[in-house]
């Protein structure tokens, strides 16, 4: 497997899935390029990567979309070209509905799909132009597993699946191709950066998250199926038997969700 002379482009490249994917991604030869807010971070993360000058430091609040565009400028500027889109960024939240202020609802979507839709926006006419590209989406298992506690989170990851079905339909003839990535329970912080019902931080790390896979191993599929160009991808424990259980048995899955202990 090799990305010799592909650039890639993360965005929540500063920890968790979005750092080890950088990691990843280099040691297959891939040009990478670090986007996230704290520039400290994303610089500690160059300097673990194959070759760290071979690689961009470009910081980026994924919630300006005005930015999005000088950004990919940047990019193209310093590279000439852009193989993949990596639509890491994202924000998870713990909060009952009926506590929820709906600006937690707003800054979900802004993180997760706003951000998402706008950068690819933002690169496609550079990928139809030189003939081709793929859109890397993580999204989660409860982009098809609705959950208590995440209302927000669950729509957010629900809405990347319509609209990039239809990126993928659309743009399919122009070699641009779209792998979906539904991890389950990863080893990173997002349980603790998880916004609560007033916009605060969650702050604790859930026990399932704990028993998680490793984010290296996440990462290490994730190239895997990245360089296949699979449409989709689940990355998973045992929690994946539930997509099966919505599918075919949707009433059971309903019963055994209202009773599954969540945080």
């Amino acid at each position: 497997m090799s990305f010799a002379d592909k650039v890639v482009w993360i965005t929540g490249a500063s920890s968790g899935i979005g750092e080890a994917l950088a990691v990843e991604f280099s040691r297959f030869g891939a040009r990478v390029v670090l986007s996230a807010r704290r520039e400290d971070e994303l610089e500690r993360v160059r300097q673990k990567l194959v070759w760290p000058e071979n690689h961009l430091v470009l910081p980026l609040d994924v919630t300006n979309t005005d930015s999005f565009a000088a950004a990919a400028d940047q990019v193209k500027a310093h590279f000439g070209r852009l193989d993949v889109l990596v639509n890491n960024a994202g924000i998870s939240q713990r909060s009952r509905i009926s506590e929820t202020d709906l600006s937690v609802d707003r800054r979900v979507f802004d993180v997760n799909y706003f951000s998402a839709i706008g950068l690819t926006k933002a690169v496609l006419p550079w990928m139809q132009e030189q003939g081709g590209g793929q859109f890397v989406v993580i999204s989660s298992l409860v982009g098809e597993l609705p959950t208590p506690m995440r209302s927000a989170y669950c729509a957010s990851k629900h809405a990347l699946h319509g609209w990039f079905e239809a990126l993928r339909a659309e743009e399919y003839d122009n070699n641009i191709r779209v792998t979906m990535v539904l991890p389950g329970f990863v080893l990173t912080n997002v349980s603790v950066n998880a916004i609560t019902a007033d916009g605060g931080q969650h702050g604790q790390m859930d026990d399932y998250q704990k028993k998680g896979l490793a984010a290296g191993e996440c990462a290490t599929v994730i190239v895997e199926a990245v360089q296949a160009r699979r449409e989709q991808v689940i990355i998973a424990g045992p929690e994946k038997v539930g997509i099966y259980l919505k599918r075919w048995f949707p009433s059971l899955y309903r019963k055994v969700i209202r009773r599954i202990k969540v945080s």
